[in-house]
């Protein structure tokens, strides 16, 4: 390409743009972008191209790690710089899967301070179930309340439920969450009183495989019971 172009006198800078837009697209085309020209694979070699690139969905993601090498050393790089996606990931598995608390939390918040939507959800539950901490539960809250309010919480609890569905039946392990424990502890709130029946609808029709097991909280009004009915499905994801 150097011998026939004069592409490769552009600015670093636009060569870089080029790269982001193509590696938000697909691994595929960042590779084939990789081919054209040394100083294609140079910038797309860069941290900021790879923290970006678009990774495939977890049930691909899973026979690419165990099968290829090549391909395993590349999400592993990703990983070490820091891509949210991969973080979220490796994140839920870190808790769920493999028990080790302290590296999935820490990773769990570095996805999650760097933007991605369902490594938020998972941090928001995470801090409303722990039953002792007022702060924490203020901190989820909060979080909640702003997915809730840009309509996010069917895809972030998709999201989780990507990654933890595709292990092997009872090696994952949610979080438990005790019965008299909840977000909500409002003695006034018209929603509370109700929340059983709710949770014994959407139990039942789980258990058929209705589709009416996954919804069912649109129309709770008060944003602490929501909460309540969210971390219910939540630490029942593994049984579903």
């Amino acid at each position: 390409m150097e011998r026939f172009s004069n592409a490769f006198e552009l600015p670093r800078d636009v060569w870089l743009a080029i790269a982001i837009k193509v590696a938000t697209t697909s691994i595929e085309d960042l590779c084939r972008f990789h081919m054209t020209c040394c100083v294609a694979r140079d910038v797309g070699d860069e941290d900021t191209v790879l923290r970006m690139v678009a990774i495939p969905p977890p049930h691909d993601m899973n026979w690419l790690w165990i099968r290829d090498p090549i391909r395993r050393r590349f999400f592993e790089r990703c990983i070490e710089i820091g891509h949210p996606e991969l973080l979220f990931r490796e994140a839920l598995r870190e808790l769920y899967i493999r028990h080790n608390h302290a590296v999935g939390w820490k990773m769990l918040q570095n996805a999650a301070r760097n933007g991605f939507d369902a490594a938020k959800y998972a941090l928001s539950m995470e801090l409303l179930i722990r039953r002792d901490k007022s702060d924490a539960k203020k901190e989820g809250l909060e979080q909640f309340r702003t997915l809730e309010a840009g309509n996010l919480l069917p895809a972030c609890y998709s999201s989780c439920f990507a990654v933890l569905t595709i292990s092997w039946p009872d090696e994952v392990q949610m979080p438990k969450k005790g019965e008299e424990h909840t977000v909500c502890d409002s003695t006034r709130c018209l929603t509370r009183g109700h929340m059983g029946l709710l949770y014994d609808y959407r139990r039942r029709a789980a258990e058929r495989d209705s589709i009416h097991g996954v919804g069912g909280a649109d129309h709770i009004r008060c944003i602490r019971c929501h909460a309540d009915y969210e971390v219910e499905r939540f630490v029942d994801i593994a049984r579903v």
